[in-house]
């Protein structure tokens, strides 16, 4: 009996979860497919590509919203089972709140690392697919920029047509063994560059160990020179800001190859927030379905859905901004960052240890 007890709470909270995921991901579909189609009103994409790109998009938006699907999925499984009498049922086969809570908990914990393992690294290939192929149609220049095992390349348009620059990895505020490709209007080579290291702290970037190759009469001239400068769209802050993008990267590429991925160029603070940020997602799922059976459980009496889930609601702005403002005080370094994301698991993991106790009582 109480293996179908256990597998009846964890299949109907699950088809709960489901659901809710469900509906938030046809909201955002729909909202989103509103931008995409406004970027793509002036290209020549095809008809679909609006809706394909925002299909793929959305799942990792899932990923972020969970704590909070999960949050209302709990607070809407425990008001039915409580509000239909199933609760008073389950206590009679001796399943204590204490008891239901652990059941729930856990399995949002367990959920919470399946994703992290098996969902992520497909959202973060779709959030990569999805980046490059805007990047074909996009009209901003912000767009024309990767970063791959090749090394970073950059295509700008300048006052004598076309720059692509490739370097073999940047470090701080340098690149390091960076070629540059002048083209003219009319898409022909006019000239190629190639420095030891360059300096992108500002946009007028400082060349050091150059040659020069300069294309005339279909003839190579070299000249070489210790320093040369070029002005670009580009410094470093912008570049940085660029590949800022957690969503890009997988929990399992964080974990097994954080250290070559610092070596070829990514920001070291900024792994190290993504990596944490992602190790967090199953104890925040783990405290937002206990947060909710406390918030379900707390009183006997019957509640009303719609007052219910605003008080729920307005809870969960609050850990939202509570969250946000922590994660900004880490990136400011006001606070430690790996402190600034597991400050709000640690003041939830406190107001749930006293709330489940409250409940164990009953």
């Amino acid at each position: 009996m109480n293996s179908i007890i256990f597998n009846y709470l964890v299949r109907n909270f699950l088809s709960k979860v489901f659901i809710a995921i469900l509906v938030t991901y046809s909201f955002s579909l729909i909202l989103n497919l509103f931008e995409e189609i406004e970027f793509f009103k002036e290209s020549d994409a095809d008809i679909l590509q609006p809706l394909i790109l925002s299909s793929i998009f959305i799942p990792s938006l899932i990923i972020k919203l969970l704590p909070f699907i999960i949050f209302f999925s709990s607070m809407w499984f425990i008001t039915k089972i409580k509000n239909n009498k199933d609760l008073l049922v389950l206590k009679v086969y001796g399943f204590s709140n204490l008891k239901i809570f652990l059941i729930l908990a856990t399995t949002s914990f367990l959920l919470g690392w399946l994703i992290l393992i098996i969902a992520n690294p497909i959202t973060s290939s779709m959030v990569m697919y999805y980046e490059k192929t805007k990047s074909q149609y996009a009209r901003d220049i912000d767009h024309l920029i990767t970063f791959n095992k090749n090394g970073l390349w950059i295509k700008e348009n300048v006052d004598q047509g076309e720059r692509i620059i490739t370097a073999e990895k940047p470090e701080m505020y340098d690149l390091i063994n960076v070629t540059i490709f002048q083209f003219n209007n009319d898409y022909e080579l006019t000239s190629k560059i190639f420095a030891k290291k360059v300096n992108i702290r500002t946009k007028n970037w400082v060349l050091e160990d150059v040659i020069i190759s300069n294309l005339k009469d279909e003839n190579f001239s070299k000249n070489k020179v210790e320093k040369f400068l070029i002005d670009s769209n580009y410094d470093y802050a912008k570049i940085n800001t660029l590949f800022n993008n957690a969503d890009t990267v997988s929990f399992i590429d964080l974990t097994l190859n954080k250290n070559k991925m610092v070596e070829i160029g990514y920001n070291e603070t900024f792994l190290k927030e993504s990596l944490h940020s992602m190790l967090s997602i199953p104890f925040f799922l783990f405290l937002m379905t206990a947060l909710a059976t406390v918030l379900a459980m707390v009183s006997l009496r019957r509640y009303e859905g719609f007052k219910f889930f605003i008080i729920g609601f307005l809870i969960s702005v609050i850990i939202y901004y509570f969250k946000d403002f922590s994660l900004a005080l880490g990136r400011t370094d006001r606070i430690p960052i790996i402190l600034a994301i597991w400050s709000p698991v640690l003041a939830l993991s406190f107001f749930t240890f006293v709330g489940v106790l409250q409940i164990n009582e009953k």
